[in-house]
């Protein structure tokens, strides 16, 4: 095959380009020989786990995460302060609650008002993004207390991994090398 024929079939989207950088450019439509496409069409036949989620968060992770359901097949529901209203995560949506005042204290950190949200749209789970509640254990007790799925880990792996010692000890318990030292 001449350069000539494999450089119009690279430009054609007929072959994934060689390196990462230029892989990033090409539209995920036209990556016909990726090696991710048959997952994907077996990822399209299932059934998601759930019809709708709440995503606790906003901006850049909040519309990354409703893509990704969009593409699933699952709703979203997005909740909002006063200043997000016109956002992005809000306008992607399939439905947007406002939950509280521009301070992040009086919304995105408000489980009691997260958990009301999630009860009157009907979704079946929260998806809180990261920061704001994403590290809350006792977010993510209260979630199953009510029987409200949290995608994430449970509160109690969120306390273990966040002391140096407890997640060490975890860890050579299931034989995983670590550094000595201090735990």
């Amino acid at each position: 095959m001449t350069i000539l024929r494999a450089y119009s079939r690279l430009s054609a989207g007929r072959w994934p380009l060689p390196t990462p950088h230029a892989t990033a450019a090409v539209p995920l439509a036209s990556r016909q020989y990726s090696a991710a496409a048959p997952a994907a069409a077996a990822e399209s036949k299932r059934k998601p786990l759930f019809d709708k989620i709440l995503i606790a968060n906003r901006g850049e992770i909040a519309c990354r995460v409703m893509y990704t359901a969009r593409r699933l097949g699952i709703k979203t529901v997005a909740v909002y302060s006063e200043a997000d209203a016109n956002s992005m995560h809000v306008k992607l949506a399939d439905e947007a609650y406002l939950i509280g005042t521009a301070p992040a204290a009086d919304s995105y950190l408000r489980a009691d008002t997260i958990i009301d949200v999630v009860r009157r749209s009907g979704a079946q789970a929260i998806h809180p993004g990261y920061g704001f509640l994403s590290e809350n254990a006792g977010f993510a007790d209260k979630l199953a207390s009510e029987g409200i799925t949290f995608i994430g880990p449970p509160g109690a792996a969120m306390r273990a991994m966040g002391s140096k010692s407890e997640s060490k000890r975890i860890m050579q318990a299931a034989g995983v090398p670590v550094v000595p030292g201090y735990h």
